[in-house]
């Protein structure tokens, strides 16, 4: 994310309402173009432009609490961002080494794959055991690191839905209700269950005595009779 709302206003992410409002005023009051030498007017405008953007998101509740949502999920540890780092640079070096003909299996995955496939040999012919050839330690790093980039993939949906949950208990909480747009699946969903229970309740019918209660059930209650009676003649117009 280019802009951090909060580091605009000088306030931490945690801030009340009225801390906003607060640090708000003060810095308007700072970079107010008026204010300002004529060499520094233009870049005070440009201030309190970024100043009066930040303070229109984190000043209303619901702004507010998209703009958290989505500050989170472009939000990667340093420990995290510099250890993908670390591994896909020394992919990249051994695939660089390979290609090139200079590769030396002193690598973690090339000296796993070594133990992998050579621990099965006696030790008296250690010695002797043959290397993995260039596709197969290639093959190897390019299937693990097709693997990191998938658990990743899976961290990253693990994580924007648990900010998408939050976010929406967070609605929830305020008063708000949510209301999911149905689908044309939703839809032919909801239309064979209907399909489904109608034809159950025409089989049960055909039953002899459930049939004779319904009957028994007309003609006894006049009310359940009108009713019937109004919807009969609907469908005999």
């Amino acid at each position: 994310m280019d802009k951090n709302y909060y580091k605009i206003l000088e306030v931490d992410k945690n801030a009340s309402s009225e801390v906003i409002d607060k640090a708000y005023k003060a810095l308007a009051k700072k970079y107010h173009p008026d204010l300002q030498e004529d060499s520094n007017k233009s870049q005070a405008e440009e201030k309190l432009k970024l100043i009066n953007e930040a303070y229109s998101v984190l000043s209303d509740p619901n702004s507010r609490a998209k703009y958290d949502s989505t500050l989170k999920q472009s939000e990667i540890s340093q420990e995290e961002f510099s250890r993908l780092s670390k591994e896909n640079q020394a992919l990249y070096n051994e695939l660089n080494n390979l290609k090139n003909g200079s590769y030396k299996p002193n690598s973690t995955k090339a000296s796993n794959y070594n133990n992998k496939n050579h621990s099965n040999v006696n030790s008296e012919n250690t010695t002797n055991t043959a290397k993995p050839s260039r596709e197969e330690i290639l093959n190897t790093i390019n299937n693990e690191y097709r693997q990191e980039i998938e658990y990743e993939k899976q961290i990253q949906e693990a994580r924007q839905k648990a900010y998408r949950d939050a976010y929406i208990q967070d609605l929830k909480n305020r008063g708000y209700k949510i209301r999911y747009k149905k689908s044309f699946k939703d839809y032919l969903r909801s239309f064979l269950a209907l399909i489904i229970t109608i034809a159950i309740i025409v089989l049960l019918v055909q039953i002899p005595f459930i049939k004779n209660f319904f009957i028994n059930m007309y003609e006894e209650n006049s009310i359940i009779k009108a009713f019937v009676d109004i919807f009969i003649n609907l469908f005999n117009k």
